[in-house]
């Protein structure tokens, strides 16, 4: 195996470790991430991050836009992983590659795989709990603790069972929620469920290749930005 060949190997495995297996009992509840991730963040952090103010996204999709907004009070280290996310155009272009009815929405993973790989192994520390998974509210998809990076769901019914295994709301979707419901939901699972559920490794590896070829009824994120005052 060629050095170029490994390296991608292992990008790709520590990638799958992010995706969500949250139905259920998924994501069970471990000790929180190690005080090696809580340093690196809060280092990581700008030295005038407002930890207070709200910050409104627009979402615009393939259905219409919506509104989050983004309270970093409720999970700062979420919040700011978010904000900087969409202020580096990471999300545009993506798929919402799991749409579940009675569930969630979910996207993340990039429509070039070079950005997600970039992102792969950018974890942040666990948040704790300090607002409920009901609908609307919009938290980390992760499998174990420590292993939040980029992908993220909106609950689209009250999903409060998801607060005690460790899902931390940071924001909440403010304007046109009937967006998020309309995004198709054909493929539920299939199209990119967590890894105890459905492999993520095709869409990691190839993006919207993948995502385009197979699932061609997907709606798109078009773009995300930070809406300024």
């Amino acid at each position: 195996m060629s050095a170029n060949t490994y390296r991608h190997s292992v990008i790709v495995v520590m990638a799958l470790a992010i995706s969500l297996g949250c139905q259920g009992d998924e994501g069970a509840a471990r000790p929180q991430s190690s005080a090696e991730n809580v340093a690196y963040t809060e280092a990581a952090h700008s030295a005038d991050t407002d930890t207070t103010s709200v910050v409104r996204i627009a979402i615009e999709t393939s259905k219409g836009e919506f509104v989050i907004e983004v309270h970093p009070d409720w999970a700062p280290h979420g919040a700011d992983r978010f904000i900087d996310l969409v202020e580096s155009g990471y999300y545009d272009d993506a798929r919402f590659h799991r749409v579940v009815p009675g569930f969630i929405v979910q996207w993340g993973l990039a429509a070039n795989p070079d950005r997600t790989a970039e992102w792969a192994t950018s974890f942040i520390p666990d948040d704790p709990v300090r607002e409920s998974n009901t609908r609307g509210r919009i938290a980390y998809a992760f499998t174990d603790p420590g292993t939040r990076s980029t992908q993220v769901f909106i609950n689209v019914v009250d999903n409060v069972r998801l607060d005690s295994v460790g899902f931390a709301p940071f924001g909440e979707v403010v304007s046109s929620m009937n967006v998020v419901d309309s995004l198709y939901a054909g493929y539920g699972e299939n199209s990119g469920g967590g890894v105890r559920r459905g492999d993520q490794s095709n869409i990691v590896r190839t993006g919207n290749v993948y995502l385009d070829r197979e699932f061609p009824l997907l709606d798109h994120l078009e773009r995300a930005r930070v809406i300024r005052p």
